[in-house]
């Protein structure tokens, strides 16, 4: 470690990447301990991911969810460089990016989230549209908007998976195409939201029900063409027609991350162990989609944005305390609920002892979002879009 100046280095802007650091340029560090802190992204943008699916039926625009780093980053030490990662050396602390610029490192925070994998079946990767990213929901509104301006009677969508990113884009979908609309959301479990509360499944199928969403239950895809699909239930096979095939299943880890010379899980993802450091190599810390590990109460950590968000305060503490000869802290999730979109204006929730769904809960959630943003700044130039912007509506002349 350097006597003074020491280098963070974050890998990924995501919930996890972005609030580590904000939150490292946040504390008390001795003068001559003062770090330099680097964010590397691939985007010039962070993505409040959970809101991705407003943006399919216009309830949001990109600027609310998905501001600037350069922004977001404005008024704090930590500088960022939009680039990707091409190599990680762990015994010489370094990081190579696609650029060919080297970062040398103290501390080498690894956030870089994981990716949509489109290789699982034959067709996917030519035929499936992913939605993960803002350019994900950009390809989905270009193709929609070609869709419903071919003279097309029925735009034939099918959704594969039924998680919470499933539902969520499959409702959005179903109100945004109404009555064109013939969507099936398609799943190999025997239920929708397998991993949600009772009520959360239950609110969710009530959503989908009522949007006439046809639902195919133990049901596996075996190959994706250009204008159909080929289901299997129950060792028979069924060829359905399809315009549009959204791919929402599976989370597969960069190469950078897959080929370090660290402990790895089946699945790719980096072993951590209960302080977010990564097992024998204590100048490395993990979180988000790319860490796997019990927490200190030996809770499974699931892979969500509010696991990320309770992880970055962990992870920066336990950075600023590794180079501040303080002890470091082991992590404790504390589950806070689960919040869906389920169409325009509709929503649920569970958790703390509460549930919730329709309007109001579609409000809560909108609020919670809000104080979830990343800066103050932000919270309030969207919270006053979103209050001036139905008042403005409403004083437009009607046509």
């Amino acid at each position: 470690m350097s006597e003074s100046s020491p280098s963070i280095v974050i890998l990924g802007g995501g919930f996890g990447g972005l609030h580590t650091a904000l939150r490292l340029s946040q504390f008390p560090w001795a003068e001559n301990t003062r770090p330099n802190i680097v964010l590397v992204d691939q985007n010039s943008q962070f993505l409040f991911s959970p809101l991705l699916y407003e943006l399919v039926t216009d309830e949001l625009d990109a600027w609310e969810i998905a501001p600037p780093f350069s922004e977001l980053l404005a008024n704090t030490a930590v500088q960022f460089k939009q680039d990707t990662v091409s190599a990680i050396d762990v015994p010489g602390q370094q990081v190579t990016l696609s650029s060919g610029e080297t970062l040398s490192y103290d501390r080498l925070v690894l956030a870089l989230g994981g990716e949509t994998p489109l290789d699982v079946v034959p067709g996917a990767a030519e035929y499936a549209l992913p939605f993960r990213t803002l350019a994900d929901a950009q390809r989905l509104k270009d193709k929609l908007r070609l869709l419903e301006a071919s003279g097309k009677d029925v735009i034939r969508v099918a959704v594969v998976g039924a998680g919470p990113s499933g539902v969520e884009l499959t409702c959005k979908l179903a109100d945004r195409l109404g009555d064109r609309g013939r969507i099936r959301l398609i799943d190999r479990n025997d239920r929708v939201l397998k991993q949600s509360t009772k009520f959360n499944q239950t609110a969710a199928q009530k959503a989908l029900d009522q949007r006439g969403v046809w639902v195919d239950l133990d049901t596996s895809i075996e190959q994706i063409n250009e204008t159909d699909l080929v289901m299997v239930y129950k060792d028979q096979k069924d060829t359905i027609p399809v315009d549009l095939v959204l791919w929402t299943v599976g989370n597969a880890i960069a190469q950078p991350i897959q080929d370090l010379p660290v402990s790895h899980a089946a699945d790719g993802r980096i072993r951590v162990d209960t302080m977010l450091q990564v097992s024998e190599h204590p100048t490395l810390f993990a979180l988000g989609d790319l860490a796997e590990g019990l927490d200190a109460n030996q809770q499974v950590v699931p892979t969500t944005a509010q696991s990320a968000l309770q992880q970055a305060d962990n992870v920066a503490w336990n950075v600023w305390a590794s180079l501040s000869d303080r002890p470091l802290l082991p992590f404790r999730y504390m589950p806070l609920g689960e919040m869906l979109t389920l169409g325009v204006d509709s929503a649920a929730l569970s958790g703390l002892g509460l549930t919730l769904d329709g309007s109001f809960a579609y409000l809560a959630r909108r609020l919670v979002y809000l104080y979830r943003m990343p800066t103050l700044e932000h919270q309030i130039k969207v919270g006053l879009n979103w209050v001036m912007k139905p008042l403005l509506e409403a004083l437009q002349p009607k046509p």
